[in-house]
């Protein structure tokens, strides 16, 4: 027995070590992941958003932007708007174009902006910056929204999207930060 429980202490003791810290296990075995592929207004694909939620309920967002031009329309270099959209639908040949995909996500009725002492709109995010070769990465976390069922749950009778504006979110402008028109989407997908 004495001799199990020793075992047992230095897998774990191992477990930990190898894999850094409980931060690095909760990567690895995540309550629910998510993910789009984002578009441009001609259907190409731009970039990607991957999302995945900790038990505690933190959601984990990251967004690649790996478009130069050669099979797509590159966004232009500087900040963007990104934010989650109450519906999933990212038709494009709407007007304007992705307005299928709604306002932003607002489940329990904010207002608009991170610096919104009245807000954030639980689909509010950090600006998305896009480098001059066309390529861009925003990475972050949010307790606003959730991939598992409950008030703020992004799986909702109909969905979620991701959008992408042409210009950055002020963070306080209502209704959309002043972020201008929509140029990419992507429905979000539960992966588990």
């Amino acid at each position: 027995m004495r001799r199990t429980a020793a075992a047992i202490t230095m897998a774990l003791g191992t477990f930990l070590i190898v894999s850094g810290c409980a931060s690095s296990f909760l990567k690895t075995h995540p309550v629910a992941i998510a993910g789009a592929t984002i578009s441009d207004s001609a259907g190409r694909t731009i970039g990607t958003a991957r999302l995945w939620q900790e038990a505690a309920g933190l959601v984990h967002v990251d967004v690649d932007v790996t478009c130069t031009g050669v099979s797509c329309t590159p966004l232009a270099p500087g900040d963007h708007g990104i934010h989650f959209h109450s519906v999933g639908s990212c038709v494009s040949a709407s007007s304007p174009v992705f307005s299928s995909a709604g306002g932003h996500f607002n489940p329990l009725g904010k207002q608009h902006g991170l610096s919104n002492p009245a807000g954030p709109h639980a689909g509010d995010a950090p600006n998305l910056v896009i480098a001059s070769d066309g390529r861009g990465h925003a990475s972050f976390t949010t307790d606003r929204i959730s991939l598992t069922k409950g008030a703020t749950d992004v799986f909702d009778a109909d969905g979620t999207a991701v959008v992408i504006h042409a210009g950055p979110d002020d963070q306080t402008s209502q209704p959309a930060g002043n972020s201008g028109a929509r140029v990419a989407c992507g429905v979000l997908k539960t992966v588990q």
